[in-house]
Formats: structure tokens, C-alpha cells, sequence
């Protein structure tokens, strides 16, 4: 039996016991784990330190362990915050809600402000509440403090922090006047043949399938680039399966297939679209072709589109991501991309419980690369650019004809 499993169990079986009964039992688990633990212990009932160490003591400097005297009643002792004050927890909620970071593909959260500072925002909301305690909320509602990496360029955090929560506001809007937010980005590009796909599948001993052993592109069909768009309210998606290059054009294209297959039918009465890209690529800020093609295709549909941009080296906050790619990726691991109909049937078989559901279609268009854009042509486009970081907030407009 897993050691961890089989502690647990122990002391789940004395969860009737009092208090002086729990803690030596305790510290008798703690004795057998040995070095760490009164640690581990800790980590498993929720026992303070102190408490555990004193349960040790008793269990070392008493021959026979009689009952203390006097033990508190079932329940008596100071209650604990969340109990008093029920509504502390919600709060704590709003100040995470606003200020969560860290890699969206992990289970856990862990936020940017420290125990004392949310302390602090919590007393002056009214609460009575100290930093440990707080720690103490946090781990209970799967909070852990983690360490920074150094993986991100650009911009300052305060500009990060301000445009991260500009989008949640700006997405916050639109659903709730029935607008649609959509979440775009250009998948990996994958190569279509007898190619090794990493992951493994079930499959009868011996049977698995053979690929090749070079990945020289020569020894393929050609390349998939796939360009998604991820509608963050419905949780459903489609994805463009282009085979040609990855630009303006084509990324424009691909939402553009979203809107006739499915934007104008789910939301039919839609004063505006909204849509959170990367900083960079075929949908960058400064792609100027990015905005041309969506000029075009704003005076299309005849609403305007707000678009707001990450900030440089933070795709990985971008929804699709975690929300839709990473199942793709999932689906189809393990399983060589040997043409452009498996791509496309794998994709649109991708599902989760959540009730994820994700559409596939060739893009067979050749899209040309390195077309330039003049000032001129970008003077006639009709940008309105928001007041918070108009190089990554701005709103295209329709254009009379």
C-alpha cells in the first residue's frame, strides 16, 4: 500500500477521538515516519507544529499516558475565521480573482501579493485576520507560493498586471452584453506524414505503428499550420487547417470562417467582437497587415472589433492555450499526422468533460508572405485606439461605403 495512502487512513480512523488522543496519535506517526515527519503529519491533518511536538513529548516523558484532567468540549476552542466571518472567503476570492498569475496548464494557483498585503486589503474591508492565517486560506483553497522563473521579455510587470486586468474587464463587458470573445493563436506547425508523433497510445503489443526514421520534411506531404479560434463563453472551437504560410491573410481568414460557420448564428444579435491575441506572429500588434485584413473584415460583417493584445512573452496566458490546443494536443498523441484528413478528424474529435467541442476545415488557399503595407494604406483604416496601451487595445471600425 502507498505509505502516504496508508497514513492518511490511520488518522482519518481517529477522527471521532478528542483532541489529546489525536495529537499522540500523531506524534506516534510522526516517531515512525521519522526525520520530516512531524512535517509530513502537519501536512496531512492539518495539526499545527507546536502541536504535534507536544503530543511527542508526552508519548517520550510519560511510562503510562493517562488522560489530562480537564479536556474541551466537542467543539469548544476558538473557532476559526472562516466560521465567524463566512463571508472572508468570498473577499479572498475577489482579491485572488483579480490578481492570480502563474502557468494556466497547472492545476494550482498562486498569486503576486503577499500574505501581508491581502491581510491588510481584508482589514480594510472590514475583516479581522493575520498574515498566517491567510497563508493558512490560500493553501486550503488551492493557493501555493511558487518562485519566479525567468521566461518572460518586454514590458514592465505593473504594464503586464494593468493589461492582463484591462482584458478580463474589457471580456467581463461583452459577455454580459451578448458579444462574443473569441481567443485566437496559431497552433505548432505540424508535419503531415509518417512522421513520430510524441506520446504513446494503447495498441496490442507489437503492433505499434512504424514511422520514420528521419523527419526530413522531403519524406512528407507537406506542412498543417493550424490557426484556432476558441469562443471563451460557449467553451467550443474552430480550427483552420491551412498549408501554406502563417500570416495576416490567413489568420484573419480563419476568423473570418469562424463568423459565417458560427459567430453570426450564435450571435446574431452582436453589436461587437472582441478578441484576445498574442503580442506577436501572423496576429501581432505591430503586424500591420494584421489590422489591414481586419478592416476588411469589420466592414464584412458590419460590427466593429475590439482587439486586445498580451503583452510580449505571455502567450501561454492566452485561453486557447489551456482551453483548447493543449486537448488537441492530447487527442492526438501518439498518433503520426499522416495526412491532412487525419488532422482534421483528429481534431474535430477532441472533446473533454467539461464539454469542450472543437470544428475542423481545410484552408487549401495559398497565402503569399512578405506583403508590404504603406503609411497610406494604414492612414485609411478607421482605428480608434483605447486610452490603457493603445499599441495592444484598440477598437476597427466599420467603414461607410
Amino acid at each position: 500500500m502507498d505509505t502516504n495512502k496508508q497514513y492518511t487512513w490511520w488518522l482519518k480512523a481517529l477522527s471521532g477521538a478528542d483532541e489529546v488522543q489525536a495529537r499522540r496519535f500523531a506524534a506516534a506517526i510522526a516517531l515512525e515516519i521519522g526525520w520530516g515527519g512531524i512535517s509530513k503529519v502537519e501536512e496531512l491533518t492539518g495539526m499545527s507544529h507546536s502541536t504535534i511536538s507536544r503530543g511527542i513529548e508526552e508519548l517520550k516523558t510519560s511510562e503510562k499516558l493517562e488522560p489530562p484532567e480537564r479536556l474541551r468540549t466537542l467543539g469548544g476552542g476558538r473557532k476559526k475565521v472562516e466560521i465567524k466571518d463566512p463571508v472572508i472567503i468570498e473577499d479572498l476570492d475577489k482579491i485572488m480573482d483579480e490578481n492570480t498569475a502563474g502557468d494556466p496548464m497547472s492545476l494550482l494557483k498562486w498569486t503576486n501579493k503577499s500574505t501581508y498585503k491581502i491581510a491588510e486589503k481584508l482589514k480594510q474591508w472590514g475583516h479581522k485576520i493575520d498574515p498566517d492565517t491567510v497563508g493558512r486560506l490560500l493553501k486550503e483553497n488551492d493557493y501555493s507560493l511558487q518562485a519566479n522563473k525567468k521566461n518572460i521579455e518586454g514590458s514592465s510587470v505593473p504594464e503586464r498586471d494593468a493589461q492582463f486586468r484591462y482584458i478580463n474587464e474589457q471580456a467581463k463587458q461583452f459577455i454580459n452584453y451578448g458579444n462574443p470573445v473569441i481567443s485566437v493563436d496559431t497552433k505548432k506547425k505540424e508535419r503531415v506524414g509518417e512522421f513520430k508523433n510524441p506520446g504513446r497510445t494503447w495498441t496490442k503489443k507489437g503492433q505499434a505503428k512504424d514511422v520514420n526514421m528521419y523527419d526530413f520534411l522531403s519524406l512528407g506531404i507537406g506542412m498543417a499550420t493550424p490557426y484556432g479560434i476558441y469562443d471563451t463563453k460557449r467553451n467550443e472551437g474552430l480550427v483552420n487547417v491551412g498549408k501554406s504560410h502563417d500570416t495576416a491573410e490567413f489568420a484573419v481568414e480563419s476568423i473570418r470562417q469562424w463568423w459565417l460557420m458560427f459567430g453570426r448564428y450564435r450571435y446574431a444579435n452582436a453589436k461587437g467582437l472582441m478578441i484576445c491575441a498574442d503580442g506577436g506572429g501572423s496576429n501581432g500588434s505591430r503586424n500591420k497587415g494584421w489590422k489591414f485584413y481586419l478592416q476588411e473584415l469589420v466592414n464584412q460583417i458590419k460590427i466593429p472589433i475590439t482587439v486586445c493584445h498580451y503583452p510580449p512573452g505571455t502567450s501561454k496566458w492566452n485561453k486557447i492555450e489551456h482551453c483548447m490546443f493543449s486537448f488537441i494536443t492530447m487527442n492526438w498523441k501518439g498518433k503520426p499526422l499522416v495526412s491532412y484528413e487525419t488532422i482534421i478528424k483528429l481534431i474535430s474529435a477532441t472533446k473533454t468533460r467539461k464539454g469542450l467541442t472543437v470544428a475542423a476545415r481545410m484552408d487549401e488557399k495559398e497565402y503569399i508572405a512578405g506583403i508590404k503595407f504603406s503609411e497610406e494604406d494604414m492612414a485609411k483604416l478607421l482605428i480608434e485606439p483605447h486610452s490603457l496601451h493603445p499599441k495592444w487595445n484598440y477598437s476597427i471600425l466599420p467603414q461607410e461605403d
